[in-house]
């Protein structure tokens, strides 16, 4: 194990004990929803961010920083605050059609979770991802460049299309998000923050994972 293995894991345990222990617990569910934007932008600012460097590691096989590491830890935060949104938005709003009959099973509560978690995932993770791929092909190209401009079909020609389509779209969304948002949904919703929590570290590494391949040559 390398030095980067022991910091990567010390930071993660905090974050357990900070959700284990009752008194940090409360205090972080009660900022939570005081300050539900900020601290979805601290959350997968932080997680997101330790979730993309794991998955760098094990791709690689050792600790790598990427490039533009605070541009790309923005980033995490922007989608923090959409995630932190949309989980109200798309709850409500599955509840709202069960109830007028639009959406069956209205007495289950699993089938209230599977539907926002499909709902959710596929009508806006896409475009999340496509975010998150968008951004983070500009803070190579940019690096790559030294600083130079770049235009938006800079970006559309280097990204891998196929991987995006095939493996983020097709294969990660039914087959892990949505299984993963709906374990999600089944909590109560102070205790959403704290699954979507750990979730966003998954989130960071597989798209890590996905974006290995993610540019053509420079």
């Amino acid at each position: 194990m390398k030095k980067g293995d022991f910091i990567w894991g010390g930071i993660l345990i905090i974050w357990i004990l900070i959700l284990v222990i009752p008194v940090s617990r409360d205090l972080f569910i009660t900022v939570t929803g005081e300050y539900p934007y900020i601290s979805g932008f601290i959350k997968f600012a932080v997680l997101a961010t330790m979730g993309e460097l794991l998955g760098i590691r094990i791709s690689y096989g050792y600790w790598k920083q990427p490039n533009g590491i605070m541009f790309r830890a923005i980033v995490w935060g922007v989608i923090g605050i959409v995630i932190t949104l949309g989980l109200p938005v798309f709850s409500k709003g599955v509840e709202a059609a069960q109830e007028v009959g639009k959406l069956p099973f209205k007495e289950s509560i699993f089938a209230h979770a599977f539907l926002t978690s499909a709902i959710m995932n596929i009508l806006q993770s896409p475009a999340v991802f496509l975010f998150h791929k968008c951004t983070d092909t500009y803070i190579d190209i940019r690096h790559y460049k030294n600083g130079g401009r770049v235009s938006l079909r800079d970006i559309t020609n280097k990204i891998d299309w196929y991987t995006y389509i095939d493996f983020t779209v097709l294969k990660t969304i039914p087959f892990f998000w949505i299984p993963c948002h709906t374990i999600v949904f089944l909590f109560e919703p102070q205790y959403q923050v704290i699954v979507s929590a750990f979730a966003s570290i998954a989130l960071g590494l597989i798209l890590a994972m996905a974006n290995k391949s993610k540019l053509k040559s420079f």
